[in-house]
């Protein structure tokens, strides 16, 4: 039976007034009787938009809500790990409007199928009632091949877990201290509680997976190292684009000013908002974010719960250009968050103690589309004002980190720094392969991980192919 129905059944959540006090999941996640409901929403179309053309690993969303609508949740589990390995944080963290929900029928005359909700119930659920899981876990067969991955975020995790099902010794090289990558220390835990990372970074030790933390290949070691005198066989590189990017504009030194890694990180890893931490981020009354992607509403949210009274999102264009999602530009509306629009940073101002206490700002107006697609913003001459601050969080992107690339000899970039890869992720150094945003630029944490898998089959058939023609 489907439910025609238009409108989503509502994600239970914290009321506002009540999660900006802590930094506790927002989502509180579908009862079973809900989920039902929302499956039932599905029309099981035949062309199956929302896998082929929204989903970017092709999860047989159609079949797994099926099983859902039926009450069959172990079975929609199983259909889902089918293609995805990560599925209790991709669907907390991607966005569905752009992705499977974006291409689902429902959307035309209504609102979408919730898929990305059911997702998330799904997996949730599996875990509450498998307890035991990962103690029952045992690693596969040895087929006497090792493999290396650098950088443990959702490509390295997912790099490793495949390769670990196959029988391989897997060694996973992180330069923080905890894994996870920007799952663990960009994601706020009212996003994406941390300890479902650590359940998913547990399982991959379970299968075999060794990580050696607080380790940076390029300067403790080099890829070359890892193949010569370590023994790796293949290697794959999956250490993302974490370089914050500068606007170069005057008093971005001063202190009171941070890059939303610096900010995130110590609030996702040092656990700064945690009283016995105080002192770790000064505390600040006015905060001023800049940038318009999903790490600055993650930024501006967290600020919000840190105590200040004012958080202001500055962002160059106007609303319809932002990036970031639109869940995550509500949630932040409904956390009385301001939103300033046309508007961008032309230098940074220090008060007598020598800290942030101004940011001088420019208005802008929108002109033709960019490379981006989005119509360039052009300031607006003689709009300058000031706005009081005593805190500045710089969130306008990132870029890749020349460290492994720079200590690989011959090893192909383009003109962005990027690794350059085929289909397969293979690099033009055999042996090699990368993928995620050090490939791609900063995308989505679904298809880092849909870069890892591909990589993974990429470096079982290279040893596999080697290894038969050494016999």
């Amino acid at each position: 039976m489907i439910n025609l129905v238009r409108t989503k059944n509502p994600m239970p959540e914290q009321a506002p007034q009540t999660r900006i006090q802590n930094f506790e999941e927002v989502c509180q996640g579908y009862t079973e009787d809900m989920a039902v409901r929302e499956a039932m929403r599905c029309l099981r179309c035949r062309t199956k938009p929302c896998m082929n053309k929204g989903c970017p690993t092709h999860i047989h969303i159609p079949d797994f809500i099926a099983k859902v609508a039926e009450g069959d949740f172990e079975a929609a589990y199983k259909i889902i790990q089918e293609t995805s390995c990560l599925s209790p944080i991709c669907s907390r963290v991607c966005p569905h409007e752009n992705q499977c929900e974006g291409s689902c029928v429902h959307g035309i005359k209504g609102q979408p199928v919730a898929i990305g909700s059911l997702e998330r119930f799904v997996s949730d659920w599996h875990a509450a009632h498998h307890p035991e899981e990962i103690q029952e876990m045992t690693p596969a067969s040895s087929n006497g091949h090792k493999a290396a991955v650098i950088g443990a975020g959702p490509a390295g995790m997912s790099c490793a877990g495949d390769l670990a099902n196959k029988g391989y010794q897997v060694t996973g090289y992180e330069t923080l201290d905890v894994a996870g990558g920007i799952l663990s220390y960009g994601i706020p835990a009212f996003r994406l509680p941390k300890d479902i990372v650590g359940k998913q970074i547990d399982m991959l030790k379970a299968k075999g997976v060794t990580f050696v933390t607080g380790s940076v290949v390029g300067k403790d070691c080099t890829i070359d190292d890892l193949i010569n005198k370590e023994g790796f066989e293949a290697v794959f590189i999956g250490t993302g684009a974490e370089v914050p990017t500068s606007m170069h504009v005057p008093g971005e030194e001063l202190p009171g000013v941070y890059t939303a890694n610096d900010f995130l990180m110590k609030i996702n890893i040092d656990k700064a908002y945690l009283p016995e931490k105080a002192g770790l981020l000064p505390h600040a009354d006015k905060i001023v974010i800049v940038g318009g992607g999903n790490v600055a509403m993650d930024a501006a949210r967290c600020a919000a719960r840190m105590g200040a009274s004012k958080v202001t999102v500055v962002y160059r264009r106007s609303r319809e250009e932002m990036p970031a999602c639109d869940a995550e530009i509500n949630e932040a509306m409904a956390e009385q968050i301001e939103f300033c629009y046309l508007t961008n940073p032309v230098a940074i101002k220090a008060g007598p103690d020598g800290r942030v206490c101004k940011m001088e700002c420019i208005k802008m107006q929108l002109g033709e589309p960019d490379a981006s697609g989005r119509r360039r913003p052009v300031p607006i001459e003689g709009s300058n004002y000031e706005m009081e601050t005593d805190c500045v969080i710089m969130a306008i992107g990132t870029k890749m980190d020349s460290i492994v690339t720079g200590t690989t000899p011959d090893l192909a970039t383009d003109k962005y720094g990027c690794i350059v890869t085929d289909e397969n992720a293979a690099t033009n150094r055999p042996g090699i392969f990368a993928g995620g945003d050090n490939v791609t630029g900063p995308l989505t944490v679904v298809k880092a991980m849909k870069a890892g898998r591909t990589a993974a089959a990429a470096m079982d058939a290279y040893i596999s192919g080697k290894s038969k023609a050494q016999q």
